[in-house]
């Protein structure tokens, strides 16, 4: 079995456009990303493009058996990985869009937290319109949204686009710190109220 590096960049090469990075993210990116997640209760806590994992160890951390935890990833050899190695994860083997779909199928109402691994600033305008949605639509009320994107992405039209867009779609956007300790480094972006 290869290292997660290794199989990650191997993706990458057959699919820049929907894995969107080189390599996994760092457990600094995933304390960050995650930070969101609640210390208590029964929470159902989704989490998008998980790739090989990082974020979802922080989260099935931070939930320590509690609540609910639906991780939906596009590629077939990721989520296969991903249900091997967290046999407490709900793993989907599925497109983010059907998110409410997917949610509904579990008799699961709402989601109180989403976390994003999804490449953003790769897509284009109608399928960032058409995820956020999916996003927003699910979220309970005081729910939060959580994602990062890449330093050197920061100034790409395609990203600008994108925070233009959470900031239509949330009554709440904070650009959280810059953690350098990750390849490449990543800013967070947290939302908070979906309109």
């Amino acid at each position: 079995m290869p290292n997660d590096t290794t199989l990650f960049f191997g993706q990458f090469m057959r699919s820049p456009g929907t894995i969107g990075a080189l390599a996994p993210s760092s457990r600094r990116l995933a304390e960050t990303v995650c930070a969101p997640v609640p210390e208590r209760g029964e929470p159902t806590v989704v989490e998008l493009g998980p790739g090989t994992g990082p974020f979802t160890a922080e989260i099935q951390r931070r939930l320590n058996g509690r609540g609910h935890h639906l991780a939906i990833e596009l590629n077939p050899r990721l989520a296969t990985l991903l249900a091997d190695r967290f046999p407490r994860v709900d793993v989907a083997q599925d497109d983010a869009a059907r998110l409410p779909d997917l949610l509904r199928e579990r008799n699961l109402t709402r989601a109180d937290v989403v976390v994003s691994g999804l490449p953003w600033a790769a897509f284009p305008e109608e399928l960032q319109r058409r995820l956020l949605g999916a996003v927003t639509a699910t979220l309970c009320p005081s729910g939060a949204f959580t994602t990062f994107s890449y330093v050197h992405a920061m100034p790409l039209a395609s990203a600008r686009r994108f925070r233009a867009l959470l900031s239509e779609r949330f009554e709440e956007v904070v650009l959280g710190r810059t953690v350098w300790r990750n390849t490449p480094p990543a800013y967070v972006l947290h939302a908070r109220r979906p309109r």
